[in-house]
């Protein structure tokens, strides 16, 4: 069985692709890594392999850089098998979360070390070009341990594409930074690439990371590929439950599809009747899980008249509120006793609400989505995974 991005969503080849991996597989003893994963990255484009732990992003990564050997498969780097080549001889370099500097060594002499080894005498223009453009231009005298992480990491970064390599492969590279710094360098990441041009591929399982930076995001589970696209279409329009909980959140609410109304799909929840774009319907009969993210929902008063062209979900029962800076989070009841999320943006223009409160649920049609109700409806859902296990 060969998946693509999946069952789900199976785009076609990029035209001027310059990694082509072709039902690429890595087996583990009775372990699959890696199913038959099919995978096109166009050249000059920042990509991301986003999943959790264990979802083969990281052994996909080893694969196209020589560190681990595929079962089965190839690997496709501008036209040329490099599958059997040694890590060496690839025009791949890969940036790790340890940065792997040469401590004995200055900041000059390690961002030119893969010159040096290759022979190449005048080095002095092309290191300074490099740390320029990592902005530690006046840092190239100093040590490894007079550099603050995030310093590092741009060293490590430098080293790499002193090499001019046809991509770059970055393994989970700011894991080690604090958050603010995180943020920072996500921002300098971005500028680097599109100002080198390079196709950078970034292994993470940050999703706020990978939508930050990439302009494509492949979502991994299992070995393969749920769902690849731009980051707005993929958190807008996700394929399955898996994706729609760990690219952010979502409320998942089973409904039976009651009809179709022009280019709308209409389903029963709790005996309210609920729109749903037919282009954002993954499935359009029987039972569905009906999905719409948190920040799109808005909260009022029992009752309270809303616009046309919105859902309704009455009859909830505030039963929690968490003020988090920028937004207040809600917990809300439901009368089927489901809680649902709703993030409302702390403006000012209106009084919040509290525990205890009665309150309808409404949204615009065109931001829900229709799921298959045969998917686990918490699938991807870590901070479920994480109750679920402390719990067992």
């Amino acid at each position: 069985m060969s998946m693509s991005t999946s069952s789900h969503d199976t785009p076609g080849t990029e035209a001027g692709a310059d990694l082509s991996l072709r039902a690429l597989t890595k087996k583990f003893g009775a372990f699959t890594a890696v199913d038959e994963l099919d995978l096109e990255v166009g050249s000059g484009r920042f990509f991301a392999l986003l999943g959790p732990s264990g979802c083969g992003k990281t052994t996909t990564l080893r694969m196209v850089a020589g560190l681990e050997e595929p079962t089965s498969g190839r690997i496709v780097l501008g036209g040329d098998d490099i599958g059997r080549l040694k890590p060496y001889k690839r025009p791949v370099n890969t940036v790790f979360q340890n940065y792997a500097l040469f401590p004995h060594l200055d900041i000059t002499e390690n961002v030119a070390f893969g010159l040096r080894r290759r022979g190449v005498k005048d080095v002095k223009n092309q290191v300074q070009e490099m740390l320029d453009l990592v902005e530690l231009g006046a840092y190239g005298g100093r040590r490894p341990a007079q550099l603050s992480g995030g310093q590092q990491q741009r060293v490590a970064l430098a080293r790499a594409l002193i090499n001019k390599p046809r991509v770059l492969l970055l393994d989970e590279p700011l894991g080690a930074l604090d958050l603010k710094l995180r943020r920072q360098m996500q921002i300098e990441l971005k500028r680097i690439q599109t100002e080198v041009g390079i196709t950078f591929i970034h292994v993470t399982h940050d999703q706020e990371e990978a939508m930050t930076m990439a302009d494509t995001i492949a979502v991994m589970n299992k070995g393969v590929i749920e769902q690849m696209g731009a980051p707005a279409d993929l958190y807008d329009n996700p394929a399955t439950t898996f994706v729609s909980n760990f690219l952010g959140q979502s409320n998942l609410v089973s409904a039976e599809v009651a009809g179709r109304r022009a280019e709308e799909i209409v389903v029963d929840v709790n005996g309210s009747k609920v729109g749903a774009p037919a282009s954002r319907a993954r499935r359009t009969e029987g039972t569905v899980w009906v999905g719409v993210r948190p920040e799109k929902v808005f909260l009022a008063a029992a009752g309270e008249e809303t616009a046309d062209g919105t859902n309704t979900l009455p009859g909830g029962v505030v039963s929690d509120v968490s003020f988090i800076g920028v937004s207040t989070q809600y917990l809300v009841e439901m009368p089927w006793k489901q809680e649902l999320t709703v993030f409302e943006q702390n403006t000012g223009a209106r009084d919040g609400f509290r525990p205890g409160d009665r309150v309808d649920l409404h949204w615009a049609t065109a931001h829900t989505f229709l799921l298959d109700a045969d998917q686990d409806a918490h699938a991807g859902d870590e901070s479920y995974a994480a109750l679920a296990g402390a719990a067992s």
